[in-house]
């Protein structure tokens, strides 16, 4: 491949898909200038179920399979990818987008839920390739880099974040099995050779059943087993249930349906079902009768009874909100709409929810839209106690000051699917009592768990070559930051211990003197880290996957105040570069005020971020203009914050348009101001010109349009000239950039 001068954009879901419609014509124009072109790769939710059935469609209704081709890219040295938030869809999600596919006339096959036949089974194996976090682990061929940019950072000092007051009187607290989790069951083995294996589950009744075969195991990969006990963990909601109503705090679950697509759900199930034990022992035949699955949540639960008779519906009806009123309080996620914690599984996500709630004092939100002390409930242990472990720290030492507070940045190991736990195709439900073992060559028993009906078993595999990698970039920030170094892994546990093994060997074949590193568990490594933070002191987090997936939340929202503003690297281990632009949680609210009010309050903060590091990759190629474009972006940004043009919230205010019109006037003057390189200084300065003196007309055509709805024509689908038409509203500004980018061809 001849030299890179690409930059791959990724097209997604929601608020960030609209956003990408108003800023690339920006990026284009200015990249342009240094002979960079941007290409744009569709991994949506819609994009991905569209690539997986082309047989099922007319040949002008098929799409290339984006996500494989990135899949290929990112092993390339010169890769050079923006990857935006995507949806990482739930059953409930998957479902509504393939109805909305069939709506606008793509004739694709139905979600079977309960596939009887070998080509139903076939469809739904397709679609469960699609759902949950399907896009991270194709594009991750990198251990991820994590941090708040100094830009960001100097703004929240300068301009901090509301923060709830703690009291010492919290009730807020974290519950957690004390046995039966996975936490307490697992166990490891690094293999010694490399191994062809299988995953087979036995029966009681010595029946044999390959739940996973021909798996490819490499010499020094960490392979784990670990089971969720379904009866215990079933007790174990039961009594914190009738523990939450006696202390009076709100009960709230908190999982990641979307990540752990096979587990989290049908935990998640078993808690609504435990809840509302007396409606499912009443009228378990009905709501089977009706497709009621309550891994589904709440809010399916009640469209499906729709379809039963009128009597029993009311009757249903009654018993539910008999079980609610008997019930501790729920923890809403819309008091005013009446949405629970139980509603849908994909709304209440560990990594976003937590951090809220500690932020806000350790409360949340009840049915009377009031705050409220709660009862977390994270059912397995592995890093439930690190949450509990800022809790405490929380209500003896107060809320962190946003003006003083350190940073922690964070070096995830994550590269070549390691540790996906439960978003990967060896997590199980046990339909019997049994054991299932692990396989090597020779029917050699690797690993074995007892496991009971409707346990669930997952595997996870970490290769050796991600986790040098990981533990090599994490002696590289040490040394370029001199922060303390901390590895949070937990001694007592059979993953970690064979982690520290390797982190302690590999260590000692770098130069690590003058460097603080150390290794902890994560309970101990949050206490330590919080005492540094708090002291105004900095800290690198080196962590596993899903623990790296939960802190680049939790400490960007107390320092930052949202993980939307951190600069995500991923340098794939080929060479190339991932850039991810923050998180998308909140997508879905930002998506109901823009179809409303035409007013989107989405913050590309991060996409600026990420595009300035992927301008600097391809400037290390000896592009010294794209070196240029990244320094005067960065300053742009900068300038952005200082002069507060990020989105407002509130209709007839700046809104995402209106800040990307900024971008472009501060990244245009930053241009023109700059002395290395004087045709571009001319350029720039010429259309900084045009800019600012038309400023008051374009923000004229950008705010005009607000305060009426929106029709996309789709939600998972929009209409792509709908997306660009309200997106791009002003033909003046649209006019200034065309006539820049023609100058630069």
């Amino acid at each position: 491949m001849s030299e890179k001068t690409t930059i791959t954009y990724t097209l997604t879901d929601e608020a960030p898909a609209l956003a990408t419609r108003s800023l690339l014509p920006i990026v284009k124009a200015f990249a342009g200038t240094a002979g960079i072109a941007l290409e744009t790769r569709d991994i949506s939710l819609a994009g991905r179920i569209l690539a997986a059935f082309p047989e099922y469609l007319e040949p002008g209704q098929r799409i290339s399979d984006d996500l494989a081709h990135l899949g290929e890219m990112v092993n390339d040295r010169d890769a050079n990818i923006i990857k935006l938030p995507n949806i990482s869809a739930s059953v409930p999600q998957l479902k509504a987008a393939v109805a909305e596919l069939q709506g606008q006339g793509f004739p694709l096959p139905d979600y079977p839920e309960d596939p009887a036949s070998e080509e139903e089974k076939g469809i739904r194996s397709r679609y469960d390739r699609v759902k949950g976090s399907a896009v991270n682990p194709v594009l991750r061929e990198g251990n991820s880099d994590r941090r708040a940019p100094l830009s960001v950072k100097n703004y929240a000092r300068k301009n901090p974040h509301s923060m709830g007051a703690w009291s010492r009187d919290s009730l807020t607290h974290v519950a957690s099995m004390e046995g039966g989790d996975f936490y307490g069951s697992e166990n490891s083995l690094t293999l010694d050779r490399p191994e062809k294996t299988r995953i087979e589950f036995r029966r009681a009744d010595g029946s044999v059943q390959v739940l996973k075969d021909n798996l490819a195991l490499l010499e020094g990969e960490i392979i784990d087993t670990a089971v969720m006990d379904r009866a215990r963990l079933r007790e174990f909601f039961a009594a914190q249930i009738k523990d939450a109503r006696e202390k009076g705090v709100l009960f709230s679950l908190h999982l990641k349906a979307t990540m752990m697509k096979v587990s989290d759900p049908v935990i998640f199930g078993n808690a609504l079902s435990v809840f509302f034990a007396p409606l499912f022992e009443k009228y378990g035949a009905e709501l089977d009768a009706a497709g009621v699955d309550p891994n589904n949540g709440l809010g399916d639960l009640l469209a499906k009874i729709e379809s039963l008779d009128g009597g029993v519906q009311e009757r249903i009806r009654a018993e539910l909100e008999a079980c609610l009123a008997a019930g501790p309080d729920l923890a809403m996620v819309d008091s005013d709409r009446g949405i629970t914690n139980f509603h849908v599984p994909s709304d209440v996500i560990i990594d976003a929810s937590m951090p809220a709630a500690i932020r806000s004092s350790g409360k949340m939100w009840n049915r009377e839209g009031k705050l409220q002390d709660m009862k977390a409930v994270i059912p397995d242990r592995c890093y439930a106690g690190v949450y509990q472990a800022a809790i405490d720290f929380c209500r003896e030492h107060g809320a962190f000051d946003p003006a003083t507070m350190g940073s922690v940045a964070n070096v995830g190991l994550m590269a070549q699917k390691a540790e996906e736990y439960g978003s990967h195709d060896k997590t199980f439900i046990l339909p019997a009592d049994g054991v299932v073992r692990v396989i090597g060559e020779g029917d050699r028993v690797l690993l074995e768990q007892p496991v009971r009906t409707g346990d669930i078993f997952r595997m996870c595999q970490a290769k050796d070559g991600p986790i040098r990698d990981w533990i090599g970039l994490a002696v590289t920030r040490a040394r370029l930051t001199g922060s303390k170094t901390i590895f949070w892994l937990d001694e007592n546990r059979a993953h970690d211990r064979a982690l520290r093994e390797k982190v302690a060997a590999c260590l000692s074949g770098y130069d690590t003197r003058g460097l603080d590193i150390s290794v902890l568990s994560p309970v101990e490594a949050t206490r330590v880290t919080m005492e540094e933070i708090a002291a105004g002191r900095d800290v690198i987090s080196v962590t596993g996957n899903v623990l790296r997936d939960y802190l680049t939340d939790l400490f960007p929202i107390l320092e930052v105040g949202t993980s939307a503003k951190m600069l995500s690297i991923v340098p794939l281990m080929n060479g190339g570069g991932l850039y991810e632009t923050g998180a998308g949680g909140s997508a879905p609210k930002h998506v109901q005020q823009f179809l409303s009010e035409n007013h989107l309050r989405w913050d590309s903060l991060g996409e600026f971020l990420a595009l300035a590091v992927s301008l600097e990759q391809i400037a290390l190629r000896g592009n010294e203009r794209a070196r240029i474009l990244s320094v005067t972006l960065d300053r742009g940004t900068s300038l952005l914050l200082e002069e507060g043009k990020s989105p407002s919230r509130k209709a007839g205010e700046l809104d995402n348009r209106g800040s990307h019109f900024y971008l472009a006037l501060f990244w245009a003057r930053s241009l023109a101001e700059q002395e290395e390189d004087g045709d571009l200084k001319e350029r720039f300065k010429a259309l900084y010109g045009e800019l600012s003196s038309h400023e008051g007309e374009i923000l004229g055509e950008l705010n005009r349009v607000q305060g009426t709805p929106v029709d996309l024509g789709g939600y998972y689908r929009p209409d792509e000239n709908a997306m660009v038409r309200h997106m791009r509203p002003s033909p003046l500004f649209n006019g200034i950039l065309e006539k820049f980018s023609a100058g630069s061809n």
